[in-house]
């Protein structure tokens, strides 16, 4: 079941001199001494999941519906290194049965990335990040948990393209994400097909990689994407059971993302649907977002 939230969102903050993007998985840079905030409202749903492998329903959950609201600044260090940090509030819900719905902040993230190599449109970019846990919400009654509890780091690397003059660009990245363990409210717990007389679960390690065909214009941009993220190692949801924090969970998406950024404000909007997977739900999801940039002329 969908239950670690993906953070899907793209600054976009803009002057009345072009404007520019930012995300950790994008290869567009804030310039020096600018602080571009975005705010991101988010929302995903789903009513059929993969039970390991297996594809079905619950009626005694309906639709699972995840809500979520973030602050999201971009500052420009140089013109070749910008830190991006995040913070989400999130809540959750279903239509059916008696689950209680979860909410609250989830978890501070942060990215510095870093423009490695840039020559006739290719370019090399690193990204290093990580996240804390921001509450004390629970890891372990999922799919209603807004998290997992684990402090987390990232490496990531993205090539890409752009054409000088159309605009046109294909962007390509691979990450690996380390998770901590986490403490849960019981003194033992079965995973594995084993029985853990502990309260320390160890969360799977994980990766992700994406490829982004659009288009970059100086007041708009445009683009199609496939995502793809996996866990190393862990297990699949037991028959008829809940999910848990060491579940192998696998999706694939696709979609479509863009933006609108005349002068100093702009919006963007994005669409995602997970269309294949294991241990998660099949999700649609959404967002929108209201950009603003201060300084970089």
């Amino acid at each position: 079941m969908k239950y670690i939230i993906p953070i899907t969102i793209l600054g976009a903050f803009l002057l009345t001199a072009p404007a520019w993007a930012q995300m950790p998985h994008d290869i567009i840079y804030m310039p020096k001494k600018s602080v571009c905030i975005a705010g991101i409202y988010g929302k995903s749903t789903w009513n059929q999941y993969w039970e390991g492998s297996l594809k079905r329903e619950n009626l005694n959950i309906g639709t699972h519906t995840t809500q979520s609201v973030m602050l999201m600044p971009a500052i420009g260090i140089s013109n070749r290194v910008n830190l991006i940090l995040g913070l989400p509030y999130i809540s959750t819900s279903t239509s059916a049965g008696n689950l209680m719905g979860q909410k609250g902040l989830q978890d501070l993230s942060g990215w510095l990335k870093a423009k490695l190599f840039d020559k006739k449109g290719l370019s090399l970019h690193g990204v290093i990040g990580g996240s804390i846990p921001v509450s004390n919400y629970v890891p372990d009654f999922l799919p209603m948990s807004i998290g997992l509890q684990a402090r987390t780091a990232t490496g990531r690397l993205i090539a890409g393209y752009k054409h000088p003059q159309t605009g046109l660009y294909l962007t390509m990245h691979g990450s690996y994400t380390w998770r901590s363990t986490i403490k849960i409210d019981r003194d033992a717990y079965q995973a594995d097909n084993r029985v853990y007389n502990t309260n320390e679960v160890q969360v799977p390690n994980g990766f992700d990689a994406s490829a982004r065909l659009g288009v970059l214009r100086r007041k708009w941009q445009t683009e199609v994407f496939a995502e793809r993220m996996a866990n190393l190692s862990g297990d699949n949801i037991r028959r008829n059971d809940m999910p848990f924090p060491t579940n192998n969970m696998q999706a694939t998406t696709i979609g479509w993302y863009g933006k609108f950024q005349p002068r100093q404000i702009g919006v963007n909007a994005r669409v995602g649907k997970v269309i294949n997977g294991l241990n998660v739900g099949q999700s649609t999801s959404f967002s929108v977002g209201v950009l603003y940039q201060i300084g970089g002329l």
